[in-house]
């Protein structure tokens, strides 16, 4: 849930990438950290396995600047995509303002991908919420693989209503897509605020 400071003018959002072990999260935050100024970005942490897979979460925050007077600041995190840490995927997920999914276009990965976004609403009822009640945007990333599932498999396997949750291809390593998901989904969690 935002955090609005009257007296301080400020508003702190939080917004979680949620998805599959290696899909593609990480690579998401790591792109918008190395492509803004450091002034409007805060310290990346990221807490890894030594195969490189996160472990409790990644975290980036960002300042947007003014909004109607108010210097606006989103958190972002990560949750880790193996199953095992579902107590952290859980945590993480408390609190949040917008939800990015984030899909492996790969399609061994389809069924991962589908008990993912279970896995999250399961978490997300846990609180009382729905993925009604939070912004969602979905990502289908890896869309350079050669063999990437087509996008209409991936539509159907895991958007349960396209005209509500917008959905963006992209290749969270070299870029496309990244900042149209980011930006869709701040926008969501703005108005939601007015």
């Amino acid at each position: 849930m935002a955090i609005i400071n009257f007296l301080s003018k400020e508003i702190n959002c939080k917004i979680v990438y949620y998805g599959t072990g290696l899909g593609g999260k990480t690579a998401n935050l790591k792109y918008i950290y190395n492509q803004l100024a450091p002034s409007t970005r805060g310290e990346f942490v990221s807490l890894a396995t030594e195969t490189e897979r996160t472990l409790f979460f990644d975290y980036m925050g960002l300042e947007l600047g003014k909004v109607q007077g108010f210097t606006t600041r989103f958190s972002m995190y990560t949750v880790p995509g193996q199953v095992e840490y579902n107590a952290s995927r859980k945590l993480i997920l408390n609190g949040a303002d917008g939800i990015i999914f984030v899909a492996d276009s790969d399609p061994t990965r389809r069924n991962e991908n589908i008990s993912a976004l279970h896995n999250m609403i399961e978490n997300l009822a846990a609180y009382d919420l729905s993925i009604n009640s939070v912004p969602l945007v979905f990502q289908y990333n890896k869309r350079d693989l050669t063999h990437a599932m087509p996008l209409s498999v991936m539509e159907r396997d895991l958007n349960p209503n396209p005209e509500v949750f917008p959905a963006f291809e992209s290749i969270a390593s070299e870029g496309p897509g990244v900042f149209a998901t980011l930006r869709q989904t701040s926008k969501q969690v703005l108005n939601r605020l007015q």
